[in-house]
């Protein structure tokens, strides 16, 4: 396993262009995320959630300020750095086993390295027993649950997560919930969630950073101080929901709920 590294956000803007215009989007974010925490991003559609992800996993170089993982400054993508989205994106031609081992497709290991890698991981996420399943026969859950596998079995420092469990019922959700917060505990590495979910963030998170609309800046930082492994109807967790929400809605032009498809 690789040794997390602190990840360090200074004074990050980020503007696109935009026909004759220029958006911005992004307004000077600061943040460091200790090694081995879990920290989840939240806000209204539009304040910069996704875009932060892709610039820290290092998908645009295009920005002022400065991203740096244990004292190195990001510039590109890093095996050290995983990732994983709301679509799983397997490969429909590919077996679970072969969709996860395309992780360590640039890795120095062994083939006897690699075969026992992904098998270990494949067990992490639950899916033993479905090696040799293909995406459409897998549930929208277990699909999931290989993307994940997938994006840790190169045994990266970080692993960024955006809106992993957006697409899924709210049964199935719930249990990856259980089961992320299961896997972070066992991988002991660093986690960044961005989601719409305040539940979601409050339940997983060691910390909630609430953006506030375009440009996204830091509206507010909520630690979550309770023990994992975490009970959702805890009465502490319920009154941060609250506290987090609260700082969402009271954001001018916020409107009332939180908006699903985040492309910025």
């Amino acid at each position: 396993m690789a040794t997390p590294g602190i990840i360090e956000i200074v004074d990050v803007k980020k503007q696109y262009r935009v026909e004759s215009e220029t958006l911005q989007v992004l307004g000077g974010i600061s943040l460091s995320i200790a090694p081995g925490e879990f920290l989840s991003v939240v806000g209204v559609s539009g304040c910069g959630k996704s875009t932060l992800l892709r610039l820290i996993i290092g998908l645009d170089q295009d920005y002022e300020g400065e991203i740096r993982v244990g004292g190195a400054v990001v510039r590109g993508t890093s095996l050290e750095r995983g990732i994983v989205f709301q679509d799983h994106r397997l490969f429909p031609w590919l077996t679970v086993r072969e969709n996860v081992g395309l992780g360590l497709i640039n890795s120095s290991w062994s083939e006897a390295e690699k075969k026992q890698t992904v098998q270990e991981h494949i067990e992490l996420v639950g899916l033993a027993g479905f090696e040799g399943a293909y995406p459409h026969q897998l549930s929208g859950g277990m699909a999931q649950r290989a993307a994940i596998a997938r994006g840790l079995v190169n045994r990266p420092s970080i692993l960024l997560l955006d809106e992993p469990f957006g697409a899924l019922d709210a049964l199935t959700r719930s249990n990856l919930q259980q089961e992320l917060q299961r896997i972070w505990q066992a991988e002991k590495i660093s986690m960044v969630l961005v989601t719409h979910d305040v539940e979601e963030a409050v339940f997983l998170g060691d910390r909630v950073v609430v953006l506030q609309a375009r440009p996204g800046r830091i509206e507010r930082v909520v630690t979550v101080d309770v023990a994992h492994p975490r009970d959702r109807d805890d009465p502490r967790l319920k009154a941060l929901v609250g506290e987090v929400r609260d700082a969402i809605v009271d954001q001018p032009g916020s409107g009332s709920r939180l908006v699903i498809n985040d492309r910025h």
